[in-house]
């Protein structure tokens, strides 16, 4: 009777190490998770916004340190959120459009590119780039046309690489598996992300400008995010986890690692001397990019609804962390450097403090 007690014991503290090796550890840091919900509700209650959400993953690992949404709750209050499954078009299209061009081997971030006065003509729509009441920027590099967020030196740099070839431009995005994850354990309701290619019935030629801009798409910021983990992880794509699990890889090399570098370079010029300037840390060197997409457009102009938008990384030189910080809000003003960059600043200066 004794063994049996005895066998019975054994068996029920096998079960219980069992489920306690099996239980899902989060990856969350607690204080991150409040202190970055804190800095995302000040600046949402500061321009009024809609909602926002904040994700900070590990670059190695892409453990998810902090998930925080939050919408507007009233006039003055707001309230905890699961908005990461929501799509909608995004402003920092720019960054991922070059890359995809310099895999081509027909640019490079010296070419030179002519924005004109800031308005483009593209099979009967208008181009614009944000001061072109201002008479636009006219010729800059590559690499300064991505600085100043500039539309045009963007679709002209797609042009010179792809030609009439549009097609070309989304099947280098597919290798280099933009738009994924599909799923995240812990996260409800994702999906792939969605896009107009010329393989549509309803794509028009002047589609290609708009697209390579971060329209004629439909995509999460954590998806977004997830492609700016793989520039910073020298071109490995990592699956993000909410659960502490061993690392998954989704694609070994979105792209070579020259092209990678080239961006990279970029992205920490326009921290240094671009527009991306609002997001520099006096702690460490920062890379990123900003972006304003327009969600949508009513007849009284203070309702049009904004994404403003911040996403990138650090240390730029042994990238430890990245970040992406999504705003909506309506009417303007409307700036993913001057808003959403803000946020990403003082969240740097939580992780990095001396």
């Amino acid at each position: 009777m004794k063994h049996i007690y005895l066998l019975l014991i054994l068996l029920c503290v096998s079960c219980q190490s069992r489920q306690q090796i099996t239980a899902p550890i989060s990856t969350i840091d607690s204080t991150l998770q409040t202190n970055a919900t804190a800095i995302l509700e000040s600046k949402l209650s500061e321009i009024n916004a809609q909602s926002g959400q904040v994700i900070i993953m590990e670059v190695q690992t892409g453990q998810i340190k902090a998930l925080v949404g939050l919408t507007k709750k009233d006039s003055t209050n707001y309230q905890s959120c699961e908005n990461f499954s929501v799509w909608q078009s995004t402003g920092l299209m720019h960054p991922i459009s070059l890359l995809v061009a310099l895999e081509t081997g027909k640019v490079k971030l010296s070419d030179k590119v002519d924005t004109g006065n800031g308005i483009y003509q593209i099979h009967g729509r208008e181009l614009k780039d944000h001061n072109w009441h201002r008479g636009g920027y006219g010729e800059l590099t590559v690499q300064e046309g991505l600085a100043v967020g500039s539309n045009i030196a963007t679709y002209k740099t797609m042009e010179k690489a792809f030609g009439n070839n549009p097609q070309s431009y989304f099947d280098l995005l597919a290798n280099m598996s933009y738009g994924k994850p599909d799923s995240i354990t812990g996260i409800a309701n994702l999906k792939p992300a969605h896009f107009i290619t010329p393989k549509d019935n309803n794509w028009a030629k002047s589609d290609f400008a708009w697209s390579s801009i971060g329209y004629n798409q439909q995509i999460l910021p954590i998806q977004i995010l997830t492609f700016y983990n793989a520039i910073a992880n020298n071109g490995k794509m990592i699956q993000p986890q909410l659960y502490k699990d061993s690392v998954v890889v989704i694609n070994p090399q979105i792209a070579s690692r020259a092209s990678i570098d080239s961006l990279k370079k970029a992205l920490v010029f326009n921290i240094t001397d671009g527009l991306g300037q609002p997001a520099k840390s006096d702690k460490v060197l920062v890379a990123g990019m900003q972006g304003t997409s327009s969600l949508s457009i009513n007849e009284d102009r203070t309702k049009d609804m904004y994404a403003v938008e911040f996403c990138g990384y650090f240390p730029a030189n042994n990238p430890k962390y990245s970040i992406i910080v999504s705003i909506n809000k309506a009417g303007l003003p409307a700036s993913g450097e001057l808003m959403a960059g803000d946020v990403f600043k003082k969240i740097v200066g939580l992780l990095f403090p001396c």
